[in-house]
């Protein structure tokens, strides 16, 4: 579910027409709703509740401030992946300990900035990152709460590009080697082993891949008791899908998802985590863009827009869908075209869908992009030299700009030109 809807002939975010922030902000924007931000907050929080647990927020998804203020605010904790986001999370006000550092590749530089300003704890992916934490958390004095990530060789059924629960990706370590690198772990200074960590990938829209990743987490958890560590917290990472496209079967939803962590790791007395992030804020947001040119091709008609892959890379990266629908509603039997739907970069890829039926649309007229909140905004660039759009919250009545579109000139002055060219 979100909240935006037609409403008299319209598409809202909330309570405000779409046309209202194209006229006040311009095309191509982001636009998210509160209210969704919201509510897939609290599902996931509802479906833990039989327990103690944390609901970290994946910044990665969508990572403005005003986001993470939004949820902080309503209680979440905040799983980073870097410096940047950490420093993020910590300006929209949420405390380090409740904060989680995960990512393979963390640099000494980071990690001395998260634990002199505050860590919930780290989630370690290798031999030489853990070896390097300890050398760093016994010069400061501290001993660092810790998990491992573990690798449990299990197929997410997700795009390749997103899985990271395969013995061949490059996250974590090999679950049939826990037990060792614990054993190590335990005899390092600075460190404190409190629990496990896992994370199977992105966009799942089955639950056994997480059941059979789960029940594996279970049965270390109980070895690696025996073996004298104190287990207490179960980082199980995120990665639940959410549907794209209206016209298929709905993922799971939050509630099923917390039965089966509650039946696979429920018994084992452990504070549950969880990084969910695509389901908090992907249909949370939409982007909104306008029609350039309608364009009749040989064999195939095109809609010209003024979004691109620049700002939207997801189907030029991954095949993504989206569907995308008129800002002013269709009246019902409304005739339709096909169209390849295509923005103005110098490249055959830069091409959102193709042969997709659309009702009439004319040169001008609004469109949206919908459930583009997650790995949208976040993912964009100044590729062709076209400056950052700006992003949008709406709370009810109201909207402001989160991230305001930068002019030309303040994107050209980034660049500086070396004095032997002067």
């Amino acid at each position: 579910m979100d909240h935006f809807l037609y409403r008299d002939g319209m598409l809202h975010a909330e309570d405000v027409p779409l046309s209202d922030i194209a006229r006040g902000v311009g095309t191509p924007a982001y636009v998210y709703s509160a209210a969704t931000l919201l509510r897939h907050f609290h599902l996931f929080d509802e479906a833990l509740a039989w327990g103690p647990h944390l609901v970290c927020y994946a910044v990665k998804a969508a990572s403005n401030v005003a986001i993470l203020k939004l949820l902080g605010d309503a209680g979440a904790g905040m799983d980073v992946v870097s410096e940047g986001e950490y420093r993020r999370a910590r300006a929209a006000g949420v405390p380090g300990d409740r904060i989680v550092f995960s990512g393979v590749g963390k640099t000494e530089a980071e990690m001395r900035y998260v634990l002199e300003n505050g860590i919930r704890q780290i989630n370690l992916e290798s031999e030489p990152e853990y070896r390097l934490l300890s050398k760093i958390a016994a010069e400061m004095g501290l001993d660092v709460p810790v998990t491992v990530r573990v690798n449990p060789d299990v197929d997410a059924k997700t795009h390749e590009k997103i899985a990271t629960g395969k013995s061949d990706n490059k996250f974590g370590i090999p679950i049939a080697r826990a037990r060792e690198v614990y054993a190590e772990l335990a005899s390092l200074p600075g460190l404190k082993v409190v629990g496990i960590d896992v994370h199977i990938g992105s966009q799942l829209t089955d639950l056994d891949p997480f059941r059979a990743a789960y029940r594996k987490v279970a049965d270390l958890t109980r070895a690696l008791r025996e073996d004298g560590h104190e287990i207490t917290r179960l980082d199980l990472g995120g990665g639940l899908g959410i549907p794209y496209a209206r016209s298929n079967l709905a993922p799971p939803v939050p509630m099923e998802y917390g039965q089966v962590i509650r039946e696979e790791v429920g018994d084992l007395g452990c504070e549950i985590e969880i990084e969910p992030g695509r389901l908090i804020a992907g249909n949370a947001g939409i982007l909104l863009t306008s029609t350039i040119f309608v364009k009749e091709g040989e064999g195939r008609d095109f809609l010209i827009v003024d979004a691109a892959m620049n700002d939207l890379i997801r189907p030029a990266m991954y095949g993504a869908h989206h569907d995308i629908v008129p800002v002013i509603e269709p009246t019902p039997g409304a005739d339709t075209r096909a169209f390849d739907i295509v923005g103005p970069i110098c490249e055959t890829g830069d091409t959102f869908a193709k042969g997709r039926d659309m009702p009439q649309v004319d040169a001008g007229d609004l469109i949206a992009f919908r459930s583009a909140g997650a790995y949208g905004a976040v993912m964009s660039s100044e590729y062709n030299s076209r400056p950052l759009i700006p992003e949008v919250l709406v709370q009810g009545d109201q909207y402001a700009v989160i991230r305001p579109r930068p002019t030309y000139d303040e994107m050209i002055s980034r660049d500086s030109v070396p004095h032997w060219l002067e």
